[in-house]
């Protein structure tokens, strides 16, 4: 009776053990394409990730840069004040997206050009997104916005 207690706990240890490995493993394999790390312009010049890579790049859009393309091919250049980057973008922008302001996309480095997947413009007229503010404070063009 004794031995048949001591066999049951080892089991339920066992059972308990490999489900905690199991969802262990399943939230890892869950999370390992929902986690983009945010570059700024300068430091994707700087050190230029690999094309496989998909991160958030962010900025302000330059002016004058902003060239539609053939079908809903968008081309335009993100800028932090230091650093340049060419972005292009196929799809539809959101209707807030303009030059000179602040903007983060998704997507991937490649050639020299980053070709975003996904744009999120600014939401009202003072709203610029965290990392940009961040990014553009290191590189002290940031002027915070009146009112």
């Amino acid at each position: 009776m004794k031995n048949l207690k001591k066999q049951r706990r080892i089991q339920i240890i066992m059972l308990v053990t490999l489900a905690l490995v199991l969802s262990v493993s399943l939230i890892g394999y869950a999370m390992r394409d929902g986690i983009n790390f945010f570059r700024a312009p300068t430091q994707i010049l700087a050190e230029p990730p690999p094309p496989t890579e998909v991160f958030r790049i962010g900025g302000l859009v330059e002016e004058g840069s902003i060239v539609r393309g053939q079908g809903e091919t968008i081309r335009f250049s993100v800028t932090d004040g230091n650093g340049v980057v060419p972005v292009t973008y196929t799809g539809v922008l959101p209707d807030l997206f303009e030059e000179n302001q602040g903007m983060v996309g998704t997507g991937k480095y490649i050639n020299g050009v980053f070709e975003a997947h996904e744009i999120l413009a600014k939401h009202d007229e003072t709203y610029m997104p965290a990392e940009v503010v961040d990014a553009l404070k290191e590189q002290g063009v940031y002027q915070a916005p009146e009112g």
